[in-house]
């Protein structure tokens, strides 16, 4: 604290006008949706061209489609992305199920590192007071 009883860390800039933390886990939310229906659409893939569907290839797709849409509503946790990576990482082994699961594994994983890097721009814009309505 300065001689005036102000506290010198304190940020220089006032919080955004509109919460830009909200939109990111909307887009998360969403990005966890799209991804669930096309892992589900995976299912016709394996029964045709992968040799059919065992009780066990059913199963994981059918839970992973489920535990995407879980996690979708969790999106407002401290550990949503924490989250969301380990069922990308789920995804992409799917591989092992089928070769098409995998490529959907890869595709996502790469626009959930895109996310990342958003979520990490956001973070940097705050701190520098860089978003509409931080300055004067």
């Amino acid at each position: 604290m300065s001689q005036d009883g102000s506290d010198t860390d304190a940020p220089r800039f006032k919080p955004p006008t509109n919460d830009p933390w909200k939109g990111f886990r909307g887009v998360c939310a969403g990005t966890l949706i799209l991804e669930m229906i096309v892992v589900l659409l995976a299912l016709p893939v394996v029964a045709t061209v992968g040799g059919g569907l065992s009780w066990f290839s059913t199963l994981y797709i059918v839970g992973l489609a489920v535990l995407m849409v879980l996690a979708s509503g969790m999106q407002r946790r401290r550990q949503g992305m924490q989250i969301n990576l380990a069922l990308q990482v789920l995804v992409l082994l799917g591989v092992f199920i089928h070769l098409s699961i995998g490529i959907v594994g890869l595709i996502f994983g790469a626009v959930w590192l895109y996310l990342l890097y958003l979520r990490r721009d956001i973070t940097r814009r705050i701190e520098r007071g860089q978003l509409y309505g931080q300055r004067e």
